[in-house]
């Protein structure tokens, strides 16, 4: 397997042989083989092999920005459907203003979709913030939503496609690691065209060349138009 090649693997199934490699997310090595615990694509760099999921539900990691629901409202909190296996908490001590007890619905109601940070992930639960710049209540835009394992290509190296995504398309883009995706646009053509390029990146997520693939799907929307 040459770096950076990726395929499909199935469970059980044998990525590669050798001693000089080291088993990553989704393997395990048995002797000199590293085989796949999960169906996904087989990615290899630097002696590092690992399956990438095609599918499946979020797994929340502590640092993530995600983008949740609110589901139900307690006297020191709200609880957020985020994608993961379990809801996350937001605490009235993670809100940068002060909340009254009896107004939590004043800031944030139940069917409210809001931008969150998780700060910590325990034994009770996942805890979550919006403390920092960029975090809070989605007041405009629209949601859309894509396979979790998708969004490291939707980012790309160093941010380089979503940052050709916003600059192409004029809009602001918040992508969660959970899938969920707001975009926030002068108007709403400007929005749906981020809409389309964003779920054109996730349908091509599996070939390589893809950011010159993009630039070429933005061009053919432009020559249509578009711009």
């Amino acid at each position: 397997m040459s770096e950076n090649t990726r395929k499909i693997i199935i469970p059980g199934e044998i990525i590669v042989k050798g001693e000089e490699f080291l088993p990553g997310d989704g393997t395990e090595k048995r002797g000199q083989e590293i085989v796949a615990l999960r169906y996904g694509l087989a990615e290899e760099s630097n002696k590092l092999v690992k399956v990438i999921p095609l599918s499946g539900v979020y797994q929340p990691r502590r640092g993530n920005v995600v983008i949740g629901q609110v589901e139900n409202i307690n006297f020191n909190g709200w609880f957020l459907n985020i994608g993961a296996v379990d809801n996350g908490f937001l605490s009235l001590m993670e809100v940068p203003r002060y909340v009254n007890k009896d107004g939590l619905e004043e800031v944030m109601k139940i069917g409210d979709s809001v931008v969150v940070k998780i700060w910590s992930i325990n034994k009770r639960g996942i805890d979550l913030s919006i403390k920092s710049r960029g975090l809070g209540k989605i007041e405009e835009g629209l949601i859309i939503k894509v396979n979790p394992n998708k969004v490291p290509r939707i980012i790309g190296k160093e941010g380089s496609m979503i940052k050709m995504i916003k600059d192409e398309t004029g809009c602001n883009i918040t992508v969660g690691q959970n899938g969920l995706i707001w975009i926030k646009g002068d108007k709403i053509e400007n929005e749906l065209y981020a809409k389309k390029a964003i779920l054109f990146v996730a349908e091509k997520s599996f070939i390589s060349g893809l950011t010159d693939e993009v630039k070429k799907w933005f061009e053919s929307e432009n020559k249509g138009g578009k711009k």
